[in-house]
């Protein structure tokens, strides 16, 4: 089962990320962070016209997901927008080749400054779901 918990973190919003899969790993984390950008915006059923390719390489499946999230608040902070879908055309430990669906938005709840490294490490529950931790600064 997805699912996001949020943890307190001094000056930092922590989020507990799981999926039943690399992907669902990769959307739960989206979700996530696009939740906390506008509260609960991506929970809701709505249009999503924007439409935006995104290509990233990285040494590891863990940086791969940092810097997804990390481009995807690039792209939000560069068009007003909240991204909610995510479709993968390819995704594996080194490489991600994306479209995301999203919508702009008039502004945005929290401000995030940007994703880390810090906590992030992807491992394998004892449920056999992916999890891992990732902070925001805000």
């Amino acid at each position: 089962m997805d699912a996001i918990e949020y943890i307190p973190h001094t000056a930092d919003i922590r989020l507990k990320v799981t999926g039943s899969s690399p992907k669902d790993l990769f959307e739960t984390a989206l979700t996530g962070m696009s939740n906390l950008m506008r509260n609960h915006y991506c929970d809701k059923k709505r249009e999503l016209p924007l439409d935006i390719k995104i290509k990233l390489d990285a040494p590891d499946f863990t940086t791969l997901l940092i810097d997804f999230l990390s481009e995807v608040l690039t792209l939000s902070n560069l068009h007003q927008a909240i991204y909610c879908r995510v479709y993968f055309e390819q995704l594996s430990d080194h490489i991600l080749d994306a479209r995301l669906f999203g919508a702009h938005v008039r502004k945005f709840d929290e401000d995030i400054k940007a994703v880390t490294y810090h906590e992030a490490n992807i491992t394998h529950s004892p449920t056999g779901e992916f999890e891992t931790m990732i902070v925001f600064d805000i």
